[in-house]
């Protein structure tokens, strides 16, 4: 029994370091953001208002959204870091996805609508661009600010991605604080180019219908990026399973001398841990005295080789 609780004490131990990792990780990445759109937003407001670009607005009010979506994802990690209680049992990690969802909501909303408000009204009541020249310098300060905060995302991405493209790491992650502030990033520096792109062409012909069609584009952008951390979003809150863990769990199982079938394997995403249920039948000439030790050792490699593991409900059955 001494080595078996030396094993459950380096499996919690490991545990509880990779979600430090996992948490450090994302701070700095909300730091990250939160510093360069503070920086951004400001410019960027100082420019659209001496210029008079709805482009330069849009993309200012899409900054300061983006500062007040770092505060909820922060609150959000914070709060899903409480510790378990009689009404939690299974601690608050979902809850960091709830605050997600309310940024990709903020998103859609602040950012998106307004900037296709803007354009529309800019569109309808067309105005000439005043030094444009100088809104198009700030957006390429704005883009190296913007380069700096994806590449500290990404940086922080980097441990979890494990070989994985950006989009299927996308698709396939629980860190919905990372997956929100790199949708975000991607979201700004594209809405940057677009920015960009039209205040030259409102330079190039004197138009200034191109800037009030760049402020549009902006926010079909914003709101098309909302809806996909939304989707994901969504998708952790109702229990999304991770499919690595259970297919390598169930492999594992399978292999097991004394396991006679795996009926059934759940491993469910709950913040940064993972909740493990199992279905095994066992060869019928075990004894309880041998077959509880079997599932103990089981358990412990399993937590061993999947640190998120945190539950494992190991139910005995000879069907499913």
């Amino acid at each position: 029994m001494q080595n078996a609780d030396c094993v459950v004490s380096s499996v919690q131990f490991f545990t509880i370091t990779v979600y430090s990792m996992s948490h450090s990780n994302s701070t700095k990445a909300i730091i990250y953001a939160f510093a360069a759109n503070l920086g951004i937003a400001i410019t960027k407001t100082g420019a659209a208002i001496w210029t008079g670009s709805g482009s330069m607005m849009a993309e200012a009010v899409h900054s300061f959204a983006d500062c007040g979506n770092q505060v909820l994802l922060f609150v959000g990690m914070k709060r899903s870091a409480k510790v378990a209680d009689q009404h939690h049992p299974m601690g608050y990690g979902r809850e960091s996805y709830i605050w997600s969802m309310m940024v990709a909501i903020t998103l859609f909303s602040v950012g998106g609508l307004f900037s296709i408000y803007e354009g529309w009204e800019r569109y309808n009541h067309l105005h000439s661009v005043e030094n444009a020249e100088i809104a198009l310098a700030v957006l390429v300060v704005a883009v190296f600010m913007e380069a700096l905060s994806l590449k500290g995302a990404l940086g922080a991405m980097k441990p979890e991605q494990a070989g994985r493209s950006l989009w299927q790491w996308f698709r396939e992650t629980h860190s919905s604080e990372l997956m929100v502030v790199i949708g975000e990033d991607l979201a700004a520096l594209l809405g940057l180019m677009i920015a960009a792109a039209m205040l030259g062409l409102t330079l190039l012909t004197g138009n200034a219908m191109y800037d009030a069609l760049g402020s549009i584009l902006i926010g079909v952008l914003l709101i098309a990026v909302a809806l996909m951390v939304g989707h994901e979003v969504h998708n952790l809150l109702l229990g999304e399973a991770d499919s690595e863990v259970r297919d390598a769990v169930a492999k594992y199982l399978q292999e097991q001398t004394g396991v006679v079938r795996v009926h059934n394997t759940w491993a469910i995403n709950h913040g940064n841990d993972v909740m493990l249920a199992v279905k095994v039948e066992l060869s019928p000439d075990l004894l309880i005295s041998q077959a509880v030790p079997m599932i103990n050792a089981m358990e412990c490699e399993i937590k061993s080789k999947h640190p998120r593991v945190k539950w494992i409900f190991f139910e005995l059955d000879d069907r499913d």
